[in-house]
This record gives C-alpha cells, structure tokens and sequence, in this order.
C-alpha cells in the first residue's frame, strides 16, 4: 500500500485529539476565512468554501466555530492578505514533495519550508519541478464499519466519484476536484462516517522506501511541514510496508 493516506488521515485524527489540536483547527480556520474572502461566503456557490467547511467538521471544529469565522471574513476587515502558495522539493531518497501554504508573509514562509527541507535531508526545488508527478483528486477516507467492498463501489456510482481503494485504516474515495461537495453531501446523507476530506495531489508513481533510517528522515521532514502554521497540506510520493510505517508514524 502507499502509506501515504494511511499517514495523513493519522496526522489529521491524531490532530484532532491530541495537543495539536489548536494548531489544526487554527489551519482550518484559516483555510475557512481565506475561502469566504475569495468566493464570498454562500457556501453553493464557493466550491473552496464548501471544501474548507467539510475539513473543518471532519476534524470536530464546532460548527459555531466555522460559523463565526465565516461572519468575521464577511465584513470589513474581517481577515488578513492570505496569499496561497505551493512549494516544491525533494526529501530523502528523492521522494518528491509538494507543500501548499497559506500565508501573509511569502518571506518568512518560503524562508522557513526551505529551512525545514535542509535540515531533514532534502531541498526546496524550482516551481514545476515535481508538481508533474501528481494529479489533483477530491480525498474522501470513510470508515469501514459495516461496508464492504460492493457497498462502496454503490456509493462511488451513486455518488458520481471516480474510484475507490481499500487500505487497513480506512476506504478512500476519489473524484473529480470540481465534484468534491456534491459527493461529500452524498456520503453525508447516506450517514456514511467521513474520517477525512480534502482535495488533494495523488503521485503518478511513488518511491518505495524499505530502510528505516531514511523512513524516519522522512518523518520527521513531513511532521516538521507539517507543524508550520502556514503550511495547509504536504504532499509526497512514497510508500512503506504497514510495519515500517508503524514504526516510525509516531
């Protein structure tokens, strides 16, 4: 299997539980504020918007939370000049690595995701030199308490998703970016559990990875991203076994 899926949907879960939790939902949040500013807020009619929205309640934000982000980032002054911004690199090993950042600050944000790339054995690349690597997919990881195989290939042909794979944690659910909350409001009103939604990057090809000092390099590369209060999402091309995953997930 990848891994990679298996290691976000941990990161936002474990987010969610843990002393990460402020930092997660102030991302969210973020991500929230910035969608209202750029589409407006009638969710409808801004797809970000309604993307935003999703992993934010995927990840327990209370819906007055989310609520009350949307009433600030509607008036005046309501938010910061958020400017979006994707970095690419190398880690370890050569895996590629694509980290999507909102921020107000473009120099301390590439200053500090080209640090963190040194120090855990990569390199911040030239725009474009990885992006090729990977496709932009909406991500649905659904449970999978009393669903099997047949019931999910229903819910994908119902829903108008694309495709679906099975991996020991979770189903995930592929589709089209531009139908990301229509076939979120399906999964939703079939009482279907979301355990995490997003529009995503999915590698073409993937890296595998069996040593485990250049598992953990790449970790800990990851985590620290991901710990960045500009960085949104980290994408990369790498696989692992379960059990050497296991062993350095935590």
């Amino acid at each position: 299997m990848s891994g990679h899926n298996k290691w976000a949907n941990i990161r936002i879960r474990k987010g969610a539980q843990d002393a990460r939790r402020g930092k997660l939902f102030s991302k969210l949040i973020r991500e929230v504020t910035v969608a209202v500013k750029e589409g407006g807020a009638d969710v409808e009619n801004n797809a970000a918007l309604k993307v935003a929205i999703g992993k934010a309640r995927d990840a327990n934000v209370p819906r007055d939370t989310i609520d009350k982000a949307i009433a600030r980032a509607s008036g005046e002054g309501g938010a910061a000049n958020f400017a979006r911004v994707t970095y690419e690199g190398y880690g370890p090993q050569g895996i590629a690595v694509m980290v999507d950042v909102l921020t107000d600050n473009r120099n301390r944000a590439v200053s500090e995701v080209r640090k963190t790339f040194s120090r855990h054995g990569g390199n911040l690349g030239e725009n474009g030199c990885v992006s090729w690597l990977f496709k932009r997919k909406g991500q649905f990881a659904i449970a999978k308490t009393s669903l099997d195989e047949d019931a999910v290939l229903e819910l994908v042909i119902e829903a108008g998703a694309e495709d679906f794979k099975e991996e020991d944690d979770a189903y995930y659910i592929y589709a089209d970016p531009a139908d990301f909350g229509r076939v979120r409001d399906f999964l939703v009103a079939r009482g279907v559990q979301i355990l995490s939604s997003m529009v995503t990057m999915i590698p073409n090809t993937v890296v595998r990875v069996t040593e485990q000092n250049t598992a953990e390099k790449l970790m800990r590369l990851l985590s620290a991203l991901d710990e960045n209060e500009d960085v949104q999402q980290v994408h990369a091309n790498w696989e692992m076994s379960d059990q050497l995953l296991e062993k350095v997930a935590e």
